[in-house]
């Protein structure tokens, strides 16, 4: 391979706070002088069945030791749909880089948890894995997240901003200072409690918030919650919505269309207050979230950057990309985890290598 190119074959596998299923992408990374490309080969969304998406939503309240099975056996879990993935697509990667099921992240308390062993799923698989990228970075310090920047950095440099919208919004841009990336707010976490109430999933297109009204009162005082006073580096986690958000939304009797629009707005409001004053660019906006037109036309209207909205590919998998390439970094020893990002003490290379 011309200009001293090297070429990695990697599996990401990603588990969101949506619970909306096993990501698995495969894919090629090629590093060279010139820095580096990549491609998404193959990729797909595993559905949980009911009794582990139960399992997986409850998991903060079980005792140590049902914790510790539960991590192990959602490792299997992992191992053997990776297995499956790896048959019907007739791929050969070298690597699995999971990151789990975040169970507990409470950098404060010097705490991250993510579920889904790694020592299981390199048994069950037979090939290499790393997983644990977080407990590092908190171990020094730092929030444990958000870890992506390190991809955006590298791999999505034409774009000036890179926006995720999972369960919460990540946002990650380049400043004089360093890479700057933190959690503006929850998404779907937050949307998706709502349309439980009306017996759905999640809200398909924005549809439902549309439809309603702005309540001003909720909208501000879900503004001025705490968090969004704080300066970077900082991070949001299940405990804080359950905690925080949700007995905001909850005191209010209004119609849950009218929550959702609220919503809708706080979201957008959170995004664009974090990169308004910047120099307007071109902004990625991928995760699910990326789908959900009414919420892409909400940021836009209040942000003067550029959206763009990638290819399906991009949009729904950018996440186990980005976790393939940290687990490559992670084998070549380089950084995957940025101190400006993160405010641990220093740069750190997290991950745990399992060769069976």
């Amino acid at each position: 391979m011309p200009d001293n190119k090297i070429k990695y074959n990697a599996l990401g596998l990603v588990s969101g706070t949506s619970l909306d299923g096993l990501d698995i992408a495969y894919c090629t990374f090629i590093s060279g002088r010139s820095g580096w490309e990549f491609r998404i080969n193959h990729a797909n969304t595993y559905p949980y069945p009911d009794n582990l998406k139960n399992k997986l939503a409850h998991a903060h309240d079980l005792d140590g030791f049902s914790l510790m099975l539960l991590h192990k056996s959602y490792g299997k879990y992992i191992g053997q749909k990776v297995n499956g993935f790896i048959r019907s697509q007739g791929c050969k990667p070298e690597l699995i880089s999971s990151h789990g099921h975040t169970v507990f992240h409470q950098p404060d308390k010097a705490l991250t948890f993510q579920i889904g062993d790694g020592n299981t799923i390199a048994a069950e698989t037979g090939i290499t894995t790393v997983s644990d990228f977080r407990s590092l970075d908190v171990a020094l310090g730092g929030e444990g997240a958000p870890l992506v920047p390190i991809g955006d950095k590298l791999l999505f440099s034409e774009y000036e901003f890179c926006l995720n919208l999972g369960g919460f919004s990540n946002i990650s841009y380049e400043t004089t200072g360093g890479m700057m990336a933190f959690d503006p707010s929850p998404v779907n976490l937050a949307i998706n409690y709502l349309m439980e109430f009306l017996n759905k999933d999640y809200d398909k297109d924005g549809e439902t918030g549309r439809k309603g009204d702005i309540n001003k009162k909720l909208l501000n005082e879900l503004d001025q919650l705490p968090y969004y006073l704080q300066n970077p580096p900082k991070s949001l986690g299940k405990e804080w919505v359950d905690k925080k958000f949700k007995p905001i939304l909850n005191k209010y009797d209004i119609v849950i269309k009218d929550k959702l629009r609220t919503v809708y707005e706080h979201i957008a409001n959170q995004v664009t207050r974090t990169i308004r004053g910047q120099k307007p660019g071109k902004l990625l906006a991928t995760g699910g979230g990326a789908n959900n037109i009414f919420l892409i036309e909400r940021i836009q209207a209040n942000s003067d950057h550029q959206i763009i909205v990638p290819d399906q590919l991009i949009v729904n998998f950018k996440e186990a990309l980005i976790f393939a390439f940290l687990g490559v970094l992670r084998l070549r020893n380089e950084t995957n985890c940025l101190a400006t990002v993160t405010g641990a003490k220093t740069n750190n290379i997290g991950g745990s290598i399992v060769t069976r």
